[in-house]
């Protein structure tokens, strides 16, 4: 008894000559089915090619479309011209002309002789299986599709619409539970015939002619109707993307395909010449003696998808790179923005930079040049200081900057002065960022300048207005970035716990406390400043309360603050 091989061809017909020789020296007789789209003159000189096999027969040429039902009629044809011309056959092996046997094809013989009553085909209902592309999974099987996917789009999906919309649902015949699974399977004799001669036979082919896609359900259904064993699972390895399409196996691919311990593979690249040379020729190589595990080379497979379709997060390729939520994550490293601080603390940087070993920036949106820590122009990754270049896509910048420096922590300045309009809402839904605010700190600088009283106060009214609704945006319940917001005033009243927060937060924990702080800019007078502005008319209501008739650094003296003695 022996193993018969359905072989279906397309293309690459050299290849499939190259297998068909290969099965046929280990005894395997073979029907080949050729695509009608095939044109005649290369039909003839695959068959001619073959001629001097005695064991090769050619069935009834059918057109064979994905997702039609030609690729089942042109099984069927082969199945019959197999079980009428080779009564020694025991299983019969489906294969294309891109498959590729990875062991020694006695070593399948044996493995099916042992078993020889099991049909090895991937057989699940639609409940059970989750790698349905497209939406139709149960639909497939209640609607009909007259209509090509690929050919004619727009019919099919309009027609599916249609059918939806009045409710129409088809009669599954006789009562059985359509299954779906790989279109590659190895079947018993007997469950095959059972198949090919069931009197309902033209019943069951009716219905399906109109399945999507039945050559994915239409043995996997009628072989649980007649096998006496199944072991749902395909003995030939056969990859999917996220997309639905099939992995094809380059020449690079070699020790993995050696690891999966399959028979068959497939999709094999036609000109992957080292693959060929490996498990065709070269016996050397070939495999151990194990049951067949693809389940080895999953985890790769796996990660390959994730890279694929969610990529590393901070980097952005450019078929992803227009798709908002599809970046996995703007940036790819923790950093901290600081608002309103350099305002405050006289040498901010300087002193975080010291506090903390980490990479301190100036203001990097800031309108004359992006201010990279230590006066520098470039930063890592070429990152110029150039404003035009930055704000033609300050989220690129951004991205740029942590994504080139990983490794070390970045920290930077921003404030209602700076161009960040395009880049708040970023900021905001970025879990890596960690956000500090001193609200109304803008108005320090304005306390200091010499301008015009008029000036000022329309200034004023602008930057509290921006940083208005900035703070908007980090309070909506979208942020997922880590926000602290403090205004000026209750700030300076208490400075010591929001920096040793921020500074534990970073991760440069002192179990001592701060032995430095940074000096803190004179406010003697800014609460009259503040008061002059409500006078005018603008209502700084983002300082805080402070208060006009003494110093906000000044003590009250009248209720002292208690001490903890230990």
């Amino acid at each position: 008894m022996s193993v018969g091989i359905i072989m279906l061809v397309h293309t690459a017909f050299d290849r499939a000559e190259q297998v068909a020789r290969h099965w046929a020296a280990a005894g395997c007789p073979l029907v080949i089915h050729a695509d009608k789209s095939v044109p005649k003159a290369a039909y003839d000189a695959f068959v001619k090619s073959l001629s001097d096999l005695p064991d090769v027969r050619f069935s009834k040429r059918h057109r064979c479309e994905w997702g039609t039902w030609g690729l089942v009629a042109a099984t069927q044809s082969a199945a019959e011209v197999m079980l009428e011309e080779f009564p020694q056959v025991r299983h019969v092996y489906l294969a294309s002309g891109s498959c590729l046997p990875l062991r020694p094809v006695q070593e399948l013989i044996d493995h099916l002789a042992a078993r020889p009553q099991t049909d090895f085909i991937e057989s699940a209902t639609t409940a059970d299986v989750p790698w349905t592309i497209g939406g139709l999974d149960h639909e497939r099987f209640t609607l009909r599709f007259p209509f090509s996917w690929r050919k004619h789009r727009y019919l099919f999906d309009r027609y599916v619409a249609l059918q939806r919309v009045i409710g129409y649902k088809r009669r599954i015949p006789n009562g059985i539970v359509p299954h779906m699974g790989s279109q590659w399977w190895c079947l018993t004799r007997q469950t095959l015939s059972a198949i090919l001669s069931d009197p309902e036979r033209d019943t069951y082919d009716r219905y399906f002619k109109k399945v999507w896609i039945p050559d994915e359900s239409y043995f996997q259904t009628l072989a649980r109707q007649y096998s006496r064993q199944i072991e749902s699972r395909s003995l030939t390895l056969s990859k999917f993307d996220y997309q639905g399409k099939p992995h094809i196996f380059y020449d690079d691919h070699l020790q993995l395909l050696r690891r999966s311990d399959c028979f068959v593979a497939r999709k094999i690249w036609p000109f992957a010449n080292r693959l060929y040379d490996a498990f065709l020729n070269d016996k050397s190589g070939a495999m151990k003696r194990t049951e067949p595990n693809p389940g080895k080379i999953d985890r790769i497979f796996a990660k390959a998808v994730e890279r694929r379709t969610r990529g590393r997060p901070g980097l952005l390729m450019q078929s992803r790179f227009p798709v908002e939520g599809r970046e996995n994550g703007l940036t790819c490293a923790q950093y901290s923005v600081f608002q309103g601080f350099s305002d405050l603390f006289e040498n901010f940087e300087t002193w975080l930079a010291k506090a903390t070993s980490t990479r301190v920036h100036g203001h990097l949106f800031a309108p004359e040049r992006a201010e990279f820590s230590d006066g520098q122009t470039v930063m890592n990754g070429a990152l110029s200081d150039s404003a035009a270049l930055r704000d033609y896509n300050p989220r690129a910048f951004l991205a740029s900057l942590i994504w080139n420096t990983r490794g070390e922590r970045q920290c930077f300045q921003m404030g209602p002065r700076d161009h960040i309009k395009k880049l708040e809402w970023d900021l905001a839904k970025d879990p890596n960022a960690q956000i500090s605010v001193i609200t109304g700190a803008w108005a320090v600088p304005l306390f200091k300048s010499n301008a015009n009283f008029s000036d000022i106060r329309r200034e004023a009214a602008r930057l509290q207005q921006i940083e208005s609704k900035y703070l908007e945006v980090l309070r909506s319940p979208w942020t997922k970035a880590r926000v602290r917001i403090w205004t000026m005033a209750e700030f300076i009243e208490a400075p010591m716990e929001p920096l040793q927060t921020i500074i534990d937060e970073i991760g440069q924990q002192n179990l001592r406390g701060l032995a430095e702080v940074p000096r803190m800019s004179d406010l003697s007078g800014f609460g009259q400043f503040l008061q002059n502005l409500k006078n005018q008319g603008m209502h700084p209501y983002l300082m805080g309360d402070f208060p006009v008739a003494h110093d906000p650094h000044e003590p009250h003296h009248d209720k002292p603050k208690p001490y903890l003695v230990q």
